[in-house]
């Protein structure tokens, strides 16, 4: 990603997009914050305060090292866990530099696949947390509403990874927007443990989507 418009300590920066868990050091934290009024960024930080305002639930914002409203590639996941949370000591960002073992596995793979960052943008079918992983049917419908408010957000989208079974449930929705879909395992510590083959194939899923991007 170009960093030519980010805050001070440009090589920092720089540095810690290449870092897994990178979040877990509070300059790193106060740095990402400051990028959230950045050109590529606004209209997304102003959709996830506008979610936060509905009283729905925690609501992280998106992350401003990755592609932002130029984003080609919506990687579509579940419901943000507990530590996307502040209140929990999380960062407040839906981000592969999270400090927790999906996070982790998510940026490793995403490397593996070979997909450039500043092409993604990641984000949730449920994009709040409400102190359950549990997700109802109605709380699905009004997942997949938000997906489609975020969608007139990217202007540039080609495509849609569903990383789960939850996500995938939005499939009947995003097969009428004319983007290209692809689904893959969630890479969870679940999935690591108890289906390794499937863990296995989550980077091989992802590269497909490079198939449809602009170069």
């Amino acid at each position: 990603m170009n960093t030519s418009h980010f805050p001070s300590s440009n090589s920092h920066v720089a540095r810690e997009m290449h870092r897994p868990r990178s979040t877990r050091d509070p300059c790193v934290r106060q740095q990402r914050k400051q990028m959230l009024h950045l050109p590529h960024m606004i209209k997304l930080t102003e959709f996830a305060a506008d979610l936060r305002n509905r009283g729905l639930g925690v609501v992280p914002d998106f992350d401003p090292l990755d592609g932002g409203v130029g984003a080609q590639i919506l990687f579509l996941f579940e419901k943000p866990g507990p530590m996307t949370a502040e209140a929990r000591g999380g960062l407040g960002f839906i981000s592969r530099n999270n400090d927790d073992p999906t996070a982790e596995a998510t940026f490793n793979f995403m490397a593996q696949a070979g997909i450039p960052r500043k092409l993604t943008v990641i984000w949730n079918v449920v994009p709040w947390w409400n102190d359950t992983r549990k997700v109802t049917g109605a709380e699905l419908a009004a997942g997949v509403a938000c997906v489609r408010e975020l969608m007139a957000h990217l202007p540039s989208l080609a495509s849609v990874v569903m990383v789960g079974t939850r996500a995938a449930r939005a499939r009947p929705f995003l097969e009428s927007t004319g983007l290209v879909l692809f689904r893959s395992p969630h890479p969870s510590p679940l999935v690591r443990t108890g289906a390794r083959e499937k863990w296995n194939s989550i980077p091989g899923e992802w590269s497909k989507a490079m198939s449809v991007v602009a170069h």
